[in-house]
């Protein structure tokens, strides 16, 4: 879901901060090695590296701060080339994508207005591949992108969101209107539909897959928010607000995919 927070290495525009200030992150430190020392080849270096993180997921020896590292080294020097690829898949998606032409109309006729100037690409330190702010618009985590594909469902997602908080009077401490955005913006986006679950997330599951999907989604984005205690906790607040939140599929007819 969806109001969380990231860091680009370029300077966003001053109406579009989004959910807070993007976070700084301290420039690498000089080399200190010897003289006689050799330097890595970097190439050598990401698929060594690369290849440590992938046996540890595997034998559970996981080091967790490798990893990190890791990847944020691989962020810092992918910015211009993450940031490039999203902001030409999200405008070809607002161009061409069914949902997202769909979404994007159905929000301008509640008179908000969704274009690429308020559809941001930022680098994100968070695992979140999105988030809506209802002063600024839709941010996109360009270095979580595994596809178009999966950007598409994540601008559909964010589009529910903006349709959900024109439409209604959402209140960011209620956490049955929370619980609900999330139940519909999973299940309208189309990041729950069997194949993106059976390929992508190895859920195999055959009966009420679906509903399976948005559950656990809804939960685990509902943990993230304060005064959630537990997964229990989300959960039940899910559980509560279910039934009308599932059932409700407008804008659409019906689920689309």
């Amino acid at each position: 879901m969806s109001m969380n927070d990231q860091q680009s290495d370029r300077a966003p525009p001053a109406e579009a901060p989004f959910m807070s200030q993007p976070s700084e992150r301290a420039p690498p430190a000089e080399a200190t090695n010897p003289p006689q020392a050799k330097k890595l080849d970097p190439v050598y270096y990401t698929w060594s590296s690369f290849f440590t993180i992938l046996s540890g997921r595997m034998n559970g020896s996981r080091d967790v701060n490798l990893e990190r590292r890791y990847f944020e080294e691989q962020d810092d020097a992918n910015a211009d080339k993450y940031c490039n690829r999203c902001e030409k898949q999200r405008d070809y998606l607002l161009q061409y994508s069914p949902i997202v032409r769909f979404m994007r109309e159905e929000v301008g006729k509640l008179g908000g207005d969704l274009t690429s100037s308020n559809i941001l690409c930022r680098m994100c330190t968070s695992e979140q591949s999105g988030g809506f702010s209802i002063d600024h618009g839709i941010l996109l985590c360009a270095n979580k992108f595994r596809n178009q594909g999966h950007q598409e469902d994540t601008m559909a997602h964010e589009m529910v969101h903006a349709w959900d908080h024109l439409k209604w009077k959402v209140e960011n401490d209620n956490m049955r209107h929370q619980a609900c955005l999330e139940i519909r913006a999973s299940t309208l986006s189309g990041e729950c539909r069997f194949t993106r679950e059976f390929f992508t997330r190895n859920q195999w599951r055959i009966t009420e897959q679906l509903q399976n999907c948005v559950r656990r989604r809804a939960t685990l984005s509902l943990m993230a928010r304060p005064g959630i205690k537990d997964d229990v906790h989300a959960a039940k607040i899910v559980n509560e607000v279910w039934d009308s939140c599932f059932n409700d599929t407008r804008p659409f007819d019906e689920i689309y995919r």
